[in-house]
């Protein structure tokens, strides 16, 4: 272990050599994932209604979140699962899976005290409490419930129901949830993102509804859409519901909410809410301050695509596409439209650049859900994978020319543009029901793995075996409440430049990703000339001059 005085922080440099299967070369590495079989041992088989869907409430499928619950250094799974339209209140359960560090999982959700059985959507995570063990947030078709992780009497961890003692049951249909310091207390405020009203012994008439000419299911539009909520975190266990006093939150809010992800997208150090809406307008909700916010969606040019039209949002990805400093929002949406990629250029505008970095026409087939911007290769640059799958089962007549279930997609960063990746492996050419997922490094090898969700199907994992690059692992611990650091920008900088990654709350849709940031090297070590820099949620800035490689690396601050 190797312990850093600076002025402004205190660091605790935990370092890990981390397994590599052969020595590095000049080569440039390719992406390379393996299917694990059974998914290491995550059996769940996810419900999500029935199959073929028949209802818009069956068709969003569970959520993921990678979080190490036990704090033995590893991330464990939890899947938030649905039910059925004849009994919503009562399905199988969703599941926390416990990371064995072997490779392997074993489901420990009623050793932890969890019993969810209502129809689960999405899974936040985060400190709420403020004792340094994370906590779980699930939303629901109905009541929304908070676990709270404490200790077991007999020793370990488990979950109790916080929901109605924290305030926080929330009763419409909620798809995703996010934690972060909206105020600037320290602790973890929430958002979450409500959809639409649903009433399962009397759905909604197919009737009028149709997709390319053919009858399909009754929604969104049509139905009548949910206010999202905002929470403050009143530093004793408890929240208050501010979202009237948040200015156009209470106006602006409603719409049919699917997707959230909190950055500071300006740098003016207050963290701003993006919303990701089905076929109405985004929403960029800027921080003024206090908790009071302003819808700048249209004016910052993220309400829509660059031509001025709006999109079904699912997916929410965040990156530094052009390498200016600021984070930049890519969104996966409906079929027949393409993904976009919204150009953060610094000066409080985005630009639709999809087509420029190569993310346009190579997604109009698919309808695009859960995404992530990783350095799958180690190469030094960001790559991205996208879980896709139709909502319509009706897309399968051949009168339409389109698939129900889709292939993912997986790009490679090659210069100035993203290219599909080529694969010779049977998972990337399998079609899947995909949804939600969830990226973070699984088995403790220094790259990052992809966890997807597929709709009444199986977890599927792939294992990345990226195995030719070096790499650098860093996980910030801050003081509790906001012990994962959230707000927080890491930086490395290497004779080659600069690479960012933002801690943000939210993930890309109804999910979760490890609260790590992850960064490819290449072939060649850079010899001890790697700088790394972090910039806290409070704006402190700390510095480390030649950090290590190939290490995982836990920086711990005052």
């Amino acid at each position: 272990m190797l312990e850093t005085k600076l002025k402004k922080r205190q660091f605790l440099l935990a370092i890990a050599l981390l397994c590599r299967g052969e020595q590095a070369s000049a080569e440039v590495p390719s992406s390379r994932f393996t299917a694990v079989p059974g998914a290491a041992g995550i059996d769940l088989e996810m419900t999500s209604g029935e199959m073929p869907s028949s209802e818009i409430l069956e068709v969003n499928g569970g959520g993921i979140a990678l979080f190490d619950y036990d704090q033995d250094g590893d991330p464990d799974v939890f899947l938030a699962n649905g039910a059925t339209l004849d009994d919503p209140e009562h399905g199988p359960g969703s599941r926390l899976y416990a990371n064995q560090g072997d490779g392997t999982f074993e489901d420990v959700t009623l050793q932890v005290g969890i019993v969810l059985r209502r129809w689960a959507m999405g899974v936040a995570v985060g400190d709420f409490d403020g004792d340094g063990w994370e906590d779980l947030y699930v939303t629901c078709f109905g009541p929304n419930v908070l676990l709270r992780n404490v200790a077991a009497p007999r020793g370990g961890r488990r979950f109790v129901d916080a929901s109605i003692e924290a305030g926080v049951a929330d009763r419409r249909w909620s798809t995703s949830a996010a934690f972060a310091d909206l105020d600037g207390d320290d602790d973890l405020d929430l958002y979450v993102v409500n959809y639409l009203e649903f009433d399962t012994a009397a759905p909604p008439r197919r009737a009028g509804n149709a997709f390319k000419g053919f009858p399909v299911m009754a929604g969104p539009r049509g139905l009548q859409a949910q206010l999202d909520a905002l929470y403050e975190n009143l530093g004793n266990g408890r929240f208050k519901d501010v979202t009237a006093e948040a200015g156009c939150l209470a106006t602006t809010g409603l719409d049919y909410g699917l997707g959230v992800r909190i950055f500071d997208f300006d740098g003016d150090g207050r963290p701003d809410i993006f919303v990701g809406n089905d076929s109405t307008d985004d929403q960029l909700f800027h921080n003024l301050g206090g908790l009071a916010f302003e819808d700048t969606a249209v004016v910052a040019g993220v309400a829509a695509n660059g031509a001025g039209t709006t999109q079904a949002t699912m997916g929410i990805g965040k990156l530094d596409a052009d390498g200016n400093g600021t984070p930049d929002l890519f969104l996966t949406v409906f079929s027949d439209d393409i993904n976009s990629l919204h150009l953060n250029l610094g000066d409080g505008f985005f630009d639709d650049r999809s087509a420029q970095f190569g993310l346009a026409a190579a997604s109009r087939p698919y309808l695009g859900w859960g995404c992530g911007f990783y350095d799958f290769d180690l190469d030094g640059d960001e790559d991205l994978y996208i879980a896709n799958g139709h909502v319509y089962p009706e897309v399968d007549d051949p009168r339409i020319g389109g698939s129900w279930a889709q292939r993912p997609l997986l790009f490679e960063r090659r210069g100035r543009r993203f290219e599909v990746a080529t694969c010779a492996a049977s998972w990337c050419e399998r079609r899947y029901h995909g949804r939600a997922t969830a990226f973070g490094d699984i088995d403790g090898d220094g790259d990052v793995d992809v966890l997807m969700t597929t709709l009444n199907g199986p977890l599927r994992l792939l294992r990345n075996e990226a195995s030719r690059g070096h790499s650098l692992v860093v996980r910030l611990e801050a003081p509790p409440p906001n012990r994962r650091a959230l707000g927080s920008l890491v930086e490395i900088e290497t004779a080659d430049g600069v690479q960012r990654r933002w801690l943000t709350g939210g993930g890309s849709f109804q999910s979760a990703d490890a609260v790590e940031a992850y960064f490819g090297l290449g072939g060649a070590a850079p010899d001890g000339r790697l700088v790394l820099r972090v910039r806290w949620p409070d704006g402190a800035m700390s510095r480390i001059m030649g950090a290590p490689v190939d290490r995982r690396l836990v920086v711990v601050g005052d």
